[in-house]
């Protein structure tokens, strides 16, 4: 992006008017204050959460804004607001898109580059003999170019753990996913069988494996660090929520 093209954009940024952000209790759970007044939603929902730290994440996303409000930089508000807004109506969808991704997950495409098939197979097989055993959906592996039938069983079994999430879970599911081209990485996050780094890693064997090779593209470098970047802030959303007990 230019200089000259960034700054008009930031131009058209809302400008920071409050002078400071902050968490106080409300019906429900805890509401992220600007100045002591409620902070709400594009469908002016109040942006009301069940978790104190997640409540207090958010509120460090809108102190941090400086002199303008960037919506791009606040993954957790964002988070929230579709949450809130959008997935009382969408659950099914984003469930149906989950068992999509895992239809052609990343982790059943291996390399025909020997070198890099041993690497997907020491850190992808243990992820896929998980998704086999704990969220009983068990997913083929193949070294073809030509996408795969999974059973048909296994995806509803992710469809189905999907559904039954509680809408702050279940839209950092659906969020988490297309970052990680994978809907097993994803419940691994979820489910604490992988932490944020080790499972963004994963997902991105082969682009590493080519930048050993052939060196970084800075344009790429900035795009993964802003999927990165998404991808922390759902798991802030669901380790702030197990350790909430909601």
């Amino acid at each position: 992006m230019s200089m000259s093209k960034a700054k008009a954009e930031n131009r058209e940024l809302p400008r920071r008017f409050y002078k400071q952000a902050g968490v106080a209790g409300a019906e429900g759970g805890y509401g992220v204050m600007l100045d002591g007044r409620q902070v709400r939603t594009p469908d002016k929902n109040a942006l009301i959460v069940p978790a104190e730290d997640l409540a207090h994440a958010i509120a460090n996303e809108w102190e941090n804004q400086v002199e303008r409000i960037n919506p791009f930089t606040m993954p957790l508000t964002r988070l929230c607001h579709v949450a809130i807004d959008r997935m009382n109506v969408a659950r099914e969808g984003a469930a149906a898109e989950i068992a999509k991704y895992a239809s052609t997950d990343l982790l059943c495409y291996r390399s025909d580059d020997a070198k890099l098939a041993e690497r997907q197979a020491r850190i992808w097989d243990p992820y896929l003999a998980w998704s086999r055993t704990a969220l009983d959906a068990p997913l083929e592996a193949t070294h073809s170019l030509t996408a795969i039938p999974q059973p048909e069983a296994s995806l509803k079994a992710l469809e189905g753990r999907a559904l039954a999430l509680d809408d702050l879970r279940l839209t950092g599911l659906v969020s988490a996913t297309p970052v990680l081209t994978s809907a097993v990485l994803a419940f691994a996050l979820l489910e604490e069988e992988g932490d944020g780094e080790a499972v963004f890693a994963a997902s991105r064997l082969e682009e590493d494996y080519q930048i050993e090779r052939w060196g970084e593209d800075h344009e790429a470098a900035v795009a993964a660090a802003n999927r990165k970047r998404d991808l922390l802030a759902c798991e802030v959303l669901f380790r702030t929520l197990d350790r909430a007990g909601v």
